[in-house]
């Protein structure tokens, strides 16, 4: 394939997995919304407000992470119920090009969720240069290690319905017990070190980090960038190694 054919590809992926459904149906977006929003409600009532930011910061870590829960469940819908992924294995486009693609419409999809919280960080006063760099390199790179790990597994489900099991769990075990809505501090000793093992905990360190939340030491922050982006290569590396393009 030529680089124009390539980017064709990807961006007709982008129009099929990402601007029509917002087209079509404007009411996925609320389901978007829910989870996060849903959090920073509970948060604005318990703490009255003092813990505000914590919930905004941690949204935007949510629906990223969301994202990439929501892609293992389109790549297993287009697998298995469409076929379509038989079609594109017989066509031109290369692996690469169509996980690429998908990954982007899920991005292209969430974008209407994101502004909410973008205005809200606006509108608070939070938003800096530095902070805007910071919250964007960090969402970007949940967004990658999200997609890589939800294509390996969409490659191994047999049904749809398998993903309704795996995406509570995966969005419980990097949203709900790793500090993304709270400071660390606020966990016994051995859960902070257990929630070391979550790369959402090194996200969420740097996102309150920017906006003053918590105070890290530069050698923190540089291991957090470190894991963060070991993370998204190492999922991304299983993604090639381990994920089943064709069936076996």
């Amino acid at each position: 394939m030529t680089e124009r054919h390539r980017l064709r590809s990807l961006l007709t992926f982008v129009q099929l997995n990402g601007i029509i459904p917002i087209r079509t149906q404007p009411l996925f977006l609320l389901n978007l919304l829910a989870s996060p929003l849903s959090f920073l409600f509970f948060i604005f009532i318990v703490s009255r407000g003092a813990l505000i930011q914590y919930g905004v910061m941690g949204g935007m870590v949510l629906t990223m992470l969301s994202v990439g829960t929501g892609l293992q469940s389109d790549l297993t819908h287009y697998r298995h119920d469409l076929k379509f992924q038989d079609v594109v294995v017989a066509s031109p486009v290369e692996a690469p090009i169509y996980v690429a693609g998908m990954a982007l419409s899920e991005l292209v999809y969430s974008l209407p969720a994101i502004a909410v919280f973008v205005l809200i960080f606006v509108a608070a006063g939070w938003a800096t240069v530095t902070n805007v760099l910071v919250v964007a390199g960090v969402l970007v790179l949940v967004w990658a290690f999200a997609c890589a790990l939800a294509f390996t597994l969409a490659t191994y489900f047999q049904d749809v319905r398998e993903t309704f099991l795996f995406s509570p769990l995966i969005s419980l075990g990097l949203t709900v017990i790793p500090p993304v809505y709270y400071p660390i501090t606020y966990l016994p000793a051995w859960a902070q070190t257990a929630a070391l093992f979550s790369p959402t905990t090194y996200a969420a360190e740097l996102v309150q980090a920017s906006v003053g939340l918590v105070a890290l030491p530069f050698a923190t922050e540089v291991r957090d960038w470190i894991v963060l982006v070991a993370f998204v290569v190492g999922l991304l590396l299983l993604a090639a190694v381990k994920a089943r393009w064709q069936e076996p």
